[in-house]
Order: C-alpha cells, then sequence, then structure tokens
C-alpha cells in the first residue's frame, strides 16, 4: 500500500491524498486532536470495522455523529444490519417504527439525562454493558470501551425515535447540547496542527462545526494551523464552505475528496496503517 501511495500521480487529488496523509501522521506523532465526524450512510454501508481499528490504533481521537448515525449503529449492534425499504414502508406508515430501536435509544437517553451525560455517552454506555448479539461492532459501544469521547448533534424531528412514545425532547435536548460544548472543547484542540473529518455529513455536522469553531474564538482561545478535510461522493455547499473554506486562520488547508465511502475510507484507513 505504502508504495501504490507513493507512486499515485502528482497532481491534483491524488497530491492531495499523500499531503493529507502527511498531515495526519504528523498529528497523531504529536498527539494533537483527529476528529472524524460522520453521517449515518458511513455506517450504513458497513464501515464501522475499519473506523473501530482506526480508532484502536490512534487514529481517530474523537467521533462527532448526528442522529441518525447513533440508530445505525444500535442496530447493528442489535441485529449486525441496518437497513429498511424506506420507499415501500412509509407508504405503510411503517418506517421507522422498530421497537427495539424506540424504546432502548430513548431510555438510555433518559437515563443519561438524569446522570449529567451527553448523548454519545450515554448511548455508548448502554450498548458496551448490554448483551446485544454484535455490540462489538457498535463504533459508539466501542468508543466507550476505548475512552474516546463520542458527540451527537440531533435536529428535533429528523430522526425515527423521535416520534416513539418514549422519546422525552427535554432529554434529547440535554444530552445534545451538552455533547455540542463537548464538541467545541474537542475543536479547540484542533490548534497547532490538528485535522477535522467530515465524512458524508452534507448538513448538520458542517453546521456545528462551523459554530464550535466560532465559539472557541469568541471564548478567546487561540485556533490557528489546522487541517480539515471533506469525504464525499457528492461536492456539497455547506461542507465546502464550513469546512474546507471559512474555518481555516492564516495557516492550515482544506480538502475535498470525492467518491463513495465505501471505497474511500477503506483506502484511506489502509494508507494510514502501512505507514506506521
Amino acid at each position: 500500500m505504502s508504495r501504490f501511495i507513493r507512486n499515485l500521480p502528482n497532481f491534483l487529488a491524488a497530491r492531495d491524498f499523500r499531503e493529507f496523509l502527511c498531515l495526519l501522521e504528523n498529528a497523531r506523532k504529536r498527539r494533537k486532536a483527529i476528529i472524524a465526524a460522520m453521517g449515518a450512510h458511513v455506517l450504513k454501508v458497513g464501515l464501522s470495522p475499519v473506523l473501530i481499528d482506526l480508532m484502536k490504533n490512534g487514529w481517530i481521537s474523537a467521533v462527532a455523529l448526528n442522529g441518525a448515525g447513533v440508530i445505525h449503529d444500535f442496530e447493528i449492534a442489535l441485529c449486525g444490519r441496518t437497513s429498511e425499504d424506506v420507499k415501500s414502508q412509509v407508504k405503510k406508515g411503517r418506517f421507522g417504527m422498530a421497537r427495539e430501536t424506540g424504546e432502548m435509544l430513548n431510555e438510555a437517553i433518559r437515563q443519561g439525562a438524569k446522570k449529567g451525560m451527553g448523548m454519545g455517552e450515554a448511548v455508548g454506555r448502554m450498548i458496551a454493558r448490554s448483551k446485544l448479539p454484535y455490540k462489538r461492532f457498535s463504533l459508539i459501544g466501542s468508543a466507550y470501551r476505548l475512552g474516546i469521547p463520542v458527540t451527537v448533534h440531533v435536529a428535533i424531528g429528523t430522526d425515527t425515535i423521535h416520534f416513539h412514545p418514549q422519546a422525552d425532547g427535554e432529554a434529547l435536548g440535554k444530552t445534545s447540547l451538552k455533547d455540542f460544548f463537548l464538541f467545541s472543547g474537542l475543536v479547540r484542540r484542533l490548534d497547532g496542527g490538528g485535522v477535522f473529518m467530515n465524512i458524508g455529513s452534507a448538513v448538520i455536522l458542517p453546521e456545528v462545526f462551523l459554530k464550535a469553531v466560532s465559539l472557541v474564538r469568541n471564548k478567546g482561545y487561540r485556533l490557528e494551523n489546522f487541517s480539515t478535510a471533506v469525504f464525499d461522493f457528492l461536492h456539497h455547499y455547506r461542507p465546502d464552505q464550513n469546512v474546507v473554506r471559512r474555518p481555516l486562520g492564516r495557516k492550515g488547508k482544506g480538502f475535498y475528496f470525492i467518491g463513495p465511502h465505501e471505497i474511500l475510507i477503506p483506502l484511506l484507513a489502509a494508507a494510514l496503517k502501512s505507514a506506521r
């Protein structure tokens, strides 16, 4: 893999990819923050084992998810897969109605709110301590066991567990807001060589990242000389502006890599592991 990467043409995306690998290697060596923010599709296409391996080997120091990411991660832990035929199920009013998903996640979030936890910690704790048969494939549960922070950023009404009877708006808001401030603290640690990756989130996580950057600087903390990258199969406005362009200071660089997650992320992981 190292030879393959070295022999890529020294132009455009290939040159950017090699440069980005070097930035990740430097961040890891210097123990700077490496934050992976991910949309749910990244988990849905089976990348959890790849991402867990990266966490174990120090290539990811924090994870940020949207609300749907929690749902897909839980369902993988519960039954080893996660998918619905949305087109047929929504016509029957059955889309998102799985009882276990709604009951267990909402209960974990309510308990987390009572204990002063963020949503990522609350769900990770539940999965890690459960007897779910496939929990070894849970990104959130694995992060909890490894001591890696996970933050979850929800928009009320976008996730199927919000319309289950057990949903508690106060608990959802309280745990997600706590995660925003935890995330802002993690973003602060990007200063001086950290790396932020937005993988497959078109709106929510780029917006959350931009607000966290603004908050950190408003509080008077230095946030310079860090790098960002977007991995997605389309070129979106918000990731381009809110991740690659607007947040960077006088130093640092942003990258945009276009391609399917199920190819790009294993390629990234293999290239990083070969650099050890």
